[in-house]
């Protein structure tokens, strides 16, 4: 029987193989007469940069943060929080189909590559190959994670083989996604003059992230060691403009899937772009960061808010790391042209550009559908989300302050607590601070060596450093933390009465005496503002349940091919 690719394990996939697949029309590009020029290839690979392929990241605006305890969405709970997938869950078949039509892809331009040998140079030759294997390890490695063990191939397949495949052990397909990267390195460019396609320091620091996915740390550390050691990559010296839209290119970034508006390819569209910002400049404020998010980030003495002396509950936003004000709009403050005041009392505020007092909608006594915390995202939002409602934001899949942070932790998990941890953390700091590295005056280094106390450091500043980019959630998953962070309460705003009340007493919208718990594992415990029954609603109760530490295998694949064993608890 002829050979066919088989792309992602599913029903409509296998039904093409009734098709006659020796037709080959030379009026158009098929399996048999494509990929025997460089622009062909190239057209091939630009295919597995497009957002579908890469599902996990970048199918919506933060996919995956919906379902962390950094996210409110006024009083909606995501099917994966709510412990309600099974193995006919629509997204999760999704991911699982996506990723394999790109690895089905990736082998494809790999087994065909030799169609133009006679015509591309050996250097070409090498480049897409590379490519090709970036692509397929990056694949496995969020296939792995989110499924465990997963039918591994890497090349053609006839359909009595595919019928016949089963389940992989993930940690013999980890070889093979360590194998992919390290090849890629050797095959990639450390730069382009313009193109922005995949790097040496890509396959590096996906390399670090599938060994960070999977707990191992001494070929993390190595992996994020050299792409640090290729001296091309740098903090961006600003980090709020780091992620605007304006910002196409930075030193920081390492791998990017670009967008467009002129050429049509947009990174938002109008419906996501308008939950996000401010009702007084046309956005529906459907989802904010959390007050768990919030009460993360430390005072500017380094100390948790329950620990510093420099929290002041009148100002919650004062002597506290610079990072929180770039996540969230501060109160009493300018943010895309009217100060931001979210107090029940302020039925008006100021439009800046016109020094004239307006209807204040951010407001809940006067638009009671504005944010049901009184939060607002700030970061990676300005005033071109609002003129056509459409942004081309860069799709940020790795950045190098990412890769200084895995490199730091997985020095802690190794025990090697020395200085080139502390300045890989530190840099992330010191930028925050915007101040240099050195001027440990001006920020509050770490420098702490006892293991166990650093780990809750270190999570903790990966929340507030990578906060709304689509890392909390394998954070959490990693760290086998969803029980304590998917299930505790997500708070809001009380009814405006009780607001008015409390804000009269000066203290708004937390309790004077309120301090929030950072526990043992990183996690903010709000528990105790339910001892202050005037000052909150529940918005949302996550229900994870442990069986989601995998998601199930879809149910339609496992008909298609009966040696698919299911996951646990499905």
């Amino acid at each position: 029987m002829k050979k066919y690719i088989f792309t992602a394990f599913a029903a409509a996939a296998l039904l093409t193989a009734c098709v006659d697949l020796d037709l080959s029309p030379k009026s158009s590009g098929s399996s048999e007469n494509w990929y025997s020029t460089a622009q062909e290839l190239e057209y091939s690979l630009n295919v597995l940069y497009t957002p579908s392929m890469w599902y996990t990241e970048a199918w919506r605006l933060w996919p995956t943060d919906r379902w962390t305890d950094d996210w409110n969405q006024r009083t909606q709970t995501y099917d994966w929080l709510g412990g309600t997938i099974s193995t006919t869950w629509g997204e999760g078949a999704k991911h699982w189909a996506n990723y394999y039509k790109g690895i089905a892809r990736a082998n494809t331009i790999l087994q065909s590559i030799d169609k133009a040998k006679d015509i591309l140079t050996q250097a070409q030759i090498t480049q897409y190959a590379g490519e090709a294997k970036f692509f397929r390890a990056s694949f496995f490695t969020y296939l792995t994670f989110l499924y465990g063990d997963v039918p591994y191939y890497d090349e053609y397949l006839t359909l009595e083989e595919a019928y016949k495949m089963g389940r992989t052990d993930r940690n013999l397909i980890l070889e093979k996604i360590y194998q992919d990267f390290d090849d890629a390195a050797e095959a990639l460019p450390v730069s382009y003059t313009k193109a922005q396609r995949v790097t040496k320091g890509a396959a590096y620091a996906m390399k670090a992230r599938a060994a960070l996915f999977n707990n191992d740390w001494k070929t993390c550390a190595a992996a994020a060691k050299a792409c640090m050691d290729l001296g091309v990559y740098s903090l961006h010296t600003d980090y709020r403009d780091l992620f605007l839209s304006k910002t196409k290119t930075s030193p920081e970034y390492i791998f990017v899937l670009p967008a467009s508006n002129e050429l049509g390819i947009h990174s938002y569209d109008e419906a996501a772009t308008r939950s996000f910002y401010p009702r007084n400049n046309g956005g529906t404020s459907n989802a904010q960061p959390t007050w768990q998010l919030f009460f993360a980030y430390t005072c500017t003495d380094g100390l948790n808010v329950e620990d510093s002396p420099l929290y002041d509950p009148a100002k919650p936003f004062a002597n506290r790391d610079p990072r929180l004000s770039e996540l969230t709009a501060p109160f009493d403050e300018e943010f895309m042209d009217y100060i931001y005041n979210p107090r029940p009392s302020a039925a008006k505020t100021l439009k800046v550009s016109t020094n004239s007092q307006v209807k204040n909608n951010d407001s809940k006594p006067v638009a009671k559908d504005c944010s049901y915390n009184g939060l607002v995202l700030k970061k990676g939002i300005d005033e071109e989300w609002i003129d056509d409602r459409l942004t081309d934001t860069p799709m940020r899949i790795m950045r190098y302050g990412d890769v200084l942070l895995m490199y730091a932790e997985a020095k802690m998990e190794l025990g090697q607590i020395d200085q080139s941890l502390f300045d890989a953390v530190n840099s992330i700091r010191a930028r925050a601070y915007k101040c240099k590295l050195t001027e440990t005056d001006k920020y509050p280094a770490i420098t702490e060596t006892d293991q166990t106390a650093l780990r809750k450091i270190l999570r903790n500043e990966r929340r507030c450093e990578l906060a709304w980019e689509n890392r909390r959630w394998f954070d959490i998953m990693r760290w086998r933390m969803a029980e304590e962070c998917c299930t505790m309460p997500i708070y809001g705003l009380p009814g405006n009465e009780d607001s008015l009340a409390n804000e009269k007493t000066g203290y708004w919208p937390w309790p004077k005496d309120f301090r929030p718990h950072m526990k043992a594992s990183s996690a903010i415990d709000l528990s105790d503002i339910e001892g202050y029954p005037s000052y909150f609603t529940i918005n949302q109760q996550g229900k994870f349940v442990t069986r989601e530490y995998l998601f199930p295998i879809p149910e339609n694949e496992r008909v298609v091919c009966p040696m698919l064993t299911q996951n646990p608890g499905y």
